[in-house]
């Protein structure tokens, strides 16, 4: 069972706040009768019209994506960039879980469905996420540390603890490769991390989510999640949150 609205939503015709609104304007009929009750349960095998239009329930679809370079995270672009969604072919209306920036690499989930992708992304679940990262410079002893005990950003908010492993230097270049992991999500968060440490970013890799990695698809190849991968993401999520509210 689940709620009225929501099923409306994840039909794509409109969002939640409207479709209860079009429920308390008596525009929404299930099985006949016109329904006003915010929070109403209808079932798989209802039939749910709005405006007198039966409305279809879109399979929920799971996948992940090795994303390349020069692509952004959304449905469409209005400067005609290229999308994730344009490497895509399947006939549900998806979209991405979080974002990683147009010049960003690597492993990112694609879904319709809302409450998963909020599961996924919202602060309080702490879902790892692996980076490998090429920095101007080599890390010091300070910066290791920083890293471990977290990172005061630009507007003073303090990043959890990560962790690191570093996979290449060279000192010829000044630069330096390694794997970080962090616990969160805020917005440019690894690039900003390492601009606070006096950084700049020259490669940025998203390498695994969880349990997660994409070093078997090639950049822009995709393949859809496994049912018991869906599960085993959601029950991370769950273990995160309940964490993090002791």
């Amino acid at each position: 069972m689940e709620r009225l609205q929501k099923v409306i939503a994840a039909s794509g015709i409109t969002s939640r706040r409207k479709a209860e609104q079009y429920i308390t304007q008596g525009r929404v009929r299930v099985n006949g009768e016109v329904v006003t009750q915010l929070g109403t349960q209808v079932k798989k095998g209802d039939v749910i019209e709005v405006d007198g239009e039966v409305i279809a329930r879109e399979n929920k679809v799971y996948y992940l994506m090795n994303k390349p370079k020069k692509t952004l995270c959304a449905s469409s672009d209005d400067r005609g960039r290229q999308t994730v969604i344009d490497l895509m072919e399947c006939e549900e209306r998806v979209f991405t879980v979080g974002r990683l920036d147009y010049d960003t690499s690597g492993a990112l989930l694609i879904t319709n469905d809302g409450e998963f992708a909020n599961q996924i992304i919202h602060p309080r679940y702490h879902l790892p996420k692996t980076y490998n990262l090429t920095i101007n410079g080599i890390l010091t002893g300070s910066d290791m540390k920083a890293l471990k005990e977290g990172i005061v950003l630009d507007d003073g908010y303090r990043t959890q603890p990560s962790r690191f492993k570093i996979t290449e230097k060279d000192p010829e270049k000044n630069q330096c490769s390694f794997d970080l992991t962090i616990y969160e999500g805020k917005n440019r968060q690894i690039k900003r991390m390492m601009e606070a440490l006096g950084y700049e970013v020259r490669r940025l890799h998203r390498k695994q989510i969880a349990f997660l990695g994409c070093s078997d698809l090639s950049q822009g190849e995709y393949r859809i999640l496994k049912p018991h991968e869906v599960k085993m993401l959601r029950a991370l999520a769950l273990k995160g949150r309940i964490t993090n509210m002791r």
